[in-house]
């Protein structure tokens, strides 16, 4: 895998060409991402009010940890940082899914909910970009 940056601003990876600041946009993942930070926001703000700065809180701070990781990534100098921050949210996601899961233990969510689904994709396909960026 080579990044190397091309004369109009851009980043040239297996032949696909991203403005500079935006590779992160065309990822799946990161898309997935942002809906599942938007759900979660959903879902907390039905939360107790005294969870308001306890789980609530964290479980926020986790699902926007997810796409800004794989973000912050793509802006820096190339794939074994890119794999990092991957890596990162990754964890991320996993501490998102506890904390969606006590949620439910709390009674403060459905077992049903849209997150569970979209922390599933979300991991999927955060789970091949590292395999992808891990043997490059």
């Amino acid at each position: 895998m080579v990044w190397r940056a091309c004369l109009a601003k851009c980043w040239i990876v297996e032949s696909r060409e991203w403005e500079v600041g935006k590779p992160h946009e065309q990822l799946e993942a990161w898309k997935f991402g942002m809906q599942l930070a938007k759900t979660v926001y959903q879902m907390t703000s039905v939360f107790p009010a005294e969870e308001r700065y306890g789980l609530a809180q964290q479980m926020r701070r986790a699902a926007v940890s997810i796409p800004s990781n794989l973000a912050e990534g793509a802006g820096r100098n190339g794939p074994k940082e890119y794999l990092h921050f991957i890596g990162i949210s990754r964890g991320s996601l996993a501490e998102l899914e506890t904390q969606i899961q006590l949620a439910v233990m709390l009674d403060f969510a459905a077992a049903d909910h849209a997150a569970f689904e979209l922390a599933d994709r979300t991991g999927k396909l955060l789970t091949g970009l590292h395999k992808k960026w891990s043997t490059q």
